[in-house]
């Protein structure tokens, strides 16, 4: 998902609240167009708005009962994020890259991840490392139910705790923003056959060569879950292809 916040939301909260470094300044409260931009983005990540879908401006104005003035300004912020595409004269779609992009952006995931976990291992902190440990164990119980929604959302939680055991602000910040870009295919392929298990089961290995402080094996344990990843989306989104032929 943050992919350094770890809200529940998955898109990081927009309200105001304190700055940290002051204790007393607010941060400006979020514009309508702010709070709808969050809202879609939400939508998106969570897999509520799949790719390809159509975003309407009359809809989403009806929907949360505001002008289309701040419906056009958060669609143009997600398409600068990257998240949603604009067409001219045919409207707004949740962005769907094609094959060859989603390999790229894969990839560069992948080495984000991989140089995080690595990190996390020479840098993660004791508390931090038993929350991993708890977290983890809680997700193998997700599994063992077959509850994808909720071991999706913790996913989301088990990653960003990896960024940020890395102890490295601005790479948690590059992670999270690849992460956000990639979550409707990142939580799609969690819907493939037997991937639940075998994504918890790529989870050990990370979580074994972070908590031994092994940041090589770390690193190739969380090259090769995002790898994975990637492949297992391809299977999937290939499966999809030919039942609509």
């Amino acid at each position: 998902m943050n992919e350094g916040s770890g809200t529940s939301n998955g898109t990081g909260s927009l309200a105001a609240h304190a700055d940290e470094a002051s204790g007393l300044k607010l941060r400006p409260k979020a514009t309508r167009s702010e709070e709808l931009q969050t809202s879609l983005a939400e939508a998106i990540v969570s897999g509520r708005l799949v790719p390809g879908s159509a975003l309407d401006e009359l809809q989403i104005a009806a929907e949360y009962a505001v002008s289309r003035t701040p419906v056009r300004e958060a669609l143009r912020q997600l398409s600068a994020s990257g998240l949603v595409d604009i067409r001219p004269h045919r409207g707004a779609v949740v962005a769907k890259p094609d094959a060859a992009a989603l390999r790229d952006m894969f990839a560069v995931m992948g080495e984000l991840e991989a140089l995080c976990a690595a990190q996390s291992a020479l840098k993660m902190s004791r508390k931090a490392r038993a929350d991993l440990d708890s977290l983890h164990a809680t997700m193998a119980a997700l599994v063992r139910a077959g509850d994808l929604a909720a071991y999706s959302r913790l996913n989301i939680e088990f990653h960003v705790a990896v960024y940020r055991g890395s102890g490295n602000a601005y790479l948690a910040e590059l992670a999270s923003a690849t992460r956000r870009r990639l979550a409707p295919f990142r939580r799609a392929q969690l819907e493939g056959r037997d991937r639940l298990s075998r994504s918890h089961q790529e989870h050990d290995a990370v979580v074994e060569a972070i908590q031994r402080g092994d940041a090589e094996r770390a690193r190739a344990a969380m090259l090769r879950h995002i790898g994975l990843s990637a492949q297992a989306w391809e299977v999937l989104s290939a499966a999809g292809s030919d039942s609509r032929e």
